[in-house]
C-alpha cells in the first residue's frame, strides 16, 4: 500500500512538472505584443531611441560633475541655432580626419561640417513630416525623406538602421511626436569649400 501510494505522489509530482514546463515553453514561444496600445509604441519608441544613442548627438549638452549631460528641455532638438559656428581650418580635416563639437551636435570631415537635426516635434523638427518620410530618412538615408533630396551627412549612421521593421520606425516615430517641441531651426551644412 505504501509503495503504490509512494508512486501515486511521484506520478503527480512527475506530472505537475511535465505540466508546468509545457505552459512554461509554450509562454517563451509565443511572440510578444510590443505596440499593441499606442502608450505601448511609445515606450519602445523611448527605448529604441535610447539604446540606438539618438540623444548622443540629436540632445545638446551641457558639462555637469559627472561629464556631459544632456540639457531637459533642449532634448532632441538639434544643434542650437543661436549657437555660432566654429571655422574648421585644422590640417587634420584636410588629410581625411573628422572633429566633433564638444557636445557632439555637429561634426566637420572631408564631407564639410553637418549639423545634428531637431527631432522634436516642433515645425522647424518633424512637426510636419510623415511616418513614410521618417521611415525613407532614417532607413534610407534621404534628407528630409524625400527622394528628390540629398543623403543624409556624416555622421548620422543610417546604414545601420536599414533593417529596423515598420514596427519599430512608427514606434520611435511616435515618440519623437510625444516630447516637447522645442523651436530651433539647425544651420545648414557647410559645403568642404566654406570651411
Amino acid at each position: 500500500m505504501k509503495t503504490n501510494k509512494f508512486l501515486l505522489l511521484l506520478a503527480s509530482i512527475s506530472f505537475f512538472n511535465l505540466s508546468c514546463s509545457n505552459e512554461q515553453q509554450t509562454a517563451i514561444e509565443e511572440p510578444a505584443e510590443i505596440a499593441s496600445k499606442p502608450e505601448d509604441a511609445v515606450k519602445h519608441g523611448l527605448y529604441l531611441v535610447t539604446i540606438m544613442g539618438c540623444n548622443d548627438c540629436h540632445s545638446p549638452k551641457q558639462m555637469g560633475p559627472n561629464g556631459p549631460e544632456i540639457i531637459p528641455e533642449l532634448l532632441l532638438s538639434g544643434y542650437p541655432a543661436e549657437r555660432p559656428v566654429v571655422k574648421f581650418t585644422d590640417p587634420m580635416i584636410k588629410a581625411g580626419f573628422a572633429m566633433l563639437y564638444p557636445d557632439l551636435t555637429a561634426a566637420a570631415g572631408p564631407w564639410g561640417v553637418s549639423f545634428a537635426a531637431n527631432l522634436t516635434p516642433d515645425e522647424t523638427g518633424l512637426g510636419n513630416w510623415t511616418e513614410a518620410q521618417f521611415k525613407k530618412a532614417i532607413t534610407e538615408g534621404k534628407f528630409k525623406g524625400l527622394d528628390s533630396e540629398r543623403m543624409l551627412l556624416p555622421t548620422m549612421p543610417w546604414f545601420n538602421y536599414t533593417s529596423l521593421t515598420d514596427e519599430d520606425v512608427s514606434s520611435i516615430f511616435a515618440y519623437l511626436k510625444s516630447i516637447k517641441p522645442v523651436k530651433n531651426s539647425v544651420p545648414a551644412p557647410i559645403t568642404p569649400d566654406n570651411m
